[in-house]
């Protein structure tokens, strides 16, 4: 007689490793094969020799595990789904509005640019530095002491020598210190956010300036 533990236990690894994305049907299919086995084996056991409670407990413990985790999976899913949507609908609200996220990209336009200094901690002195496409710096800064936090800085377009710098692309860099360590400073891009895409990594804002698209864990601050 085939046990319970050799058919079932088979069955049930199947279930959990379906083919084809069918999951569902898997356990389904698991769950009616389990059932039609020990009804069977129930009417046709060996009354000297009866199936084992101890077998028949651990098989359907294995079954409602399966069970469990697949409607854990789908729970999942749909909360996931479910983020999904919240996100792309907040995100969908700051279409026309400025945000500055992680970059060092800076556009000058009409004499006017925007760009920020994230600082990890507060700091005594803060320097920004202005380059040009080739990497030449046009334009230095010292900001001061600054607290911790995202800062939205403006630039003029003005030179170190006072002239107007063209429009076009440039790129910050920045450092801080607090005494005499170093604190951790990073560059923020500024870019308008023109539109939302969806997708399976939650929404994309789509910014200006071609700047890359940014996720809302990556703006630090709306302006």
């Amino acid at each position: 007689m085939t046990t319970i533990s050799q058919t079932v236990g088979a069955d049930l690894l199947g279930a959990m490793n379906p083919a084809g994305g069918k999951a569902a049907a898997g356990v389904a299919d698991a769950q009616n094969r389990f059932m039609t086995l020990l009804v069977t084996q129930m009417k046709n056991q060996d009354p000297l020799n009866p199936l084992d409670n101890a077998q028949v407990t651990s098989q359907l413990a294995q079954l409602s595990t399966v069970t469990g985790i697949d409607k854990l999976n789908d729970t999942m899913k749909a909360m996931m789904e479910s983020t999904q949507a919240a996100q792309s609908l907040q995100a969908a609200t700051m279409i026309g509005h400025g945000v500055l996220v992680p970059g060092t990209a800076l556009t000058l336009a009409g004499g006017k640019s925007v760009y920020g200094v994230e600082l990890s901690g507060p700091a005594d002195a803060v320097q920004v530095t202005i380059s040009d496409g080739a990497g030449n710096p046009v334009r230095s800064f010292d900001l001061g002491a600054q607290p911790q936090g995202a800062l939205a800085q403006a630039w003029d377009g003005r030179l170190a020598s006072g002239a107007v710098a063209p429009d076009g692309r440039y790129q910050v860099s920045v450092s801080a210190r607090r005494g005499d360590a170093a604190v951790t400073a990073q560059p923020l891009a500024f870019g308008e956010v023109l539109s939302v895409s969806t997708g399976s990594g939650g929404a994309r804002l789509n910014l200006s300036g071609g700047q890359p698209a940014a996720s809302l864990g990556d703006v630090r601050q709306i302006l």
